[in-house]
């Protein structure tokens, strides 16, 4: 697949990113992590990306990673699309995106750098150096600390052939207008702040109507209901869905930093697929906060 024929495909439907299934003692479930990857594919995902904030990208050893990848890689193959998520150093990230390129995924998401601040600059240079470094079609992630603007945005699309994406997880209307109007058709743009169904009208109206859902990972036919709704305009299904299930939803993830990933993790374990603890530094939900979950879930119906 070239980065372009991904690029096409990153345009349109919905996208996800699997949990990353550990045991009862922290270890990758290898075996776990197939079985909800075979459970999710026939839902219709677009694509998925494997080891990506909601997969825990940041908890992984590099050996993990592999195992990760080539999970997902093998069990897929033929189905849907992998693209795996890189970060950290400049070469760390390069290691993880060659790293992921021969075990045959198809695309990177690059996360921002970690603890460092850095200037537009120095984060564009990273950038460029990962995208370099291998052939497959590159996502950058505009959140936290990598907060590229246009005139970087239009520059590294020149000296970069496989950059083809840009997934915004910053709110910042202002610069994904002027993003998306400055780059046009250069790249797929996705949605990608934390419960992305909440800003998934927004940003269609602006031009952005493909986003990445978590909670695809716990209800993923409500995740297909609500995305079909939005594609149609279908404002009756839309409202009702954000009033009856996502703002409770957020209701209980903002209660801690972190829970936006734990949430996930305790959707999955009430809808009987288990992904194991989230890893330190996050917690899980408490038992309170659980039982709500699971009475949210329940009026949904089955999935």
């Amino acid at each position: 697949m070239t980065p372009r024929e991904l690029q096409s495909i990153l345009s349109h439907g919905l996208l996800s990113f699997p949990l990353t299934d550990f045991d009862a003692g922290g270890d990758f479930h290898a075996e776990g992590y197939r079985k909800r990857l075979e459970w999710l594919a026939p839902y219709g995902a677009t694509a998925l990306f494997a080891a990506g904030g909601t997969g825990e990208f940041f908890s992984l050893a590099a050996s993990e990673y592999s195992q990760v990848i080539k999970t997902a890689v093998d069990t897929c193959a033929g189905t849907v699309p992998i693209l795996a998520g890189v970060g950290g150093s400049t070469r760390q990230a390069i290691e993880y995106a060659r790293e992921a390129q021969r075990l045959g995924a198809k695309g990177l998401l690059l996360l921002p750098h970690y603890l460092t601040e850095a200037s537009q600059d120095g984060v564009a240079a990273h950038v460029e150096a990962v995208c370099k470094s291998v052939d497959i079609g590159v996502v950058v992630y505009n959140r936290n600390v990598c907060r590229l603007n246009a005139d970087h945005l239009e520059r590294l699309a020149e000296r970069c052939p496989n950059l083809i994406g840009y997934k915004d997880g910053l709110g910042d209307i202002e610069l994904m207008v002027s993003i998306r109007r400055r780059l046009g058709e250069r790249f797929s743009y996705l949605g990608g702040l934390p419960t992305a169904e909440v800003y998934a009208a927004a940003y269609k109206a602006l031009g952005v109507p493909v986003y990445s859902s978590a909670v695809f990972n716990f209800v993923p036919r409500t995740a297909m209901d609500f995305y079909n709704a939005i594609a149609r305009d279908d404002h009756a299904t839309v409202n009702r869905l954000i009033d009856t299930f996502f703002l409770p939803y957020l209701d209980i993830r903002n209660r801690k930093s972190g829970y936006a990933v734990s949430i996930v993790k305790a959707g999955a374990r009430i809808a009987g697929h288990d992904a194991g603890p989230v890893r330190t530094p996050l917690t899980e939900l408490t038992e309170d906060e659980y039982a709500q979950l699971a009475a949210l879930m329940d009026t949904l119906g089955p999935q």
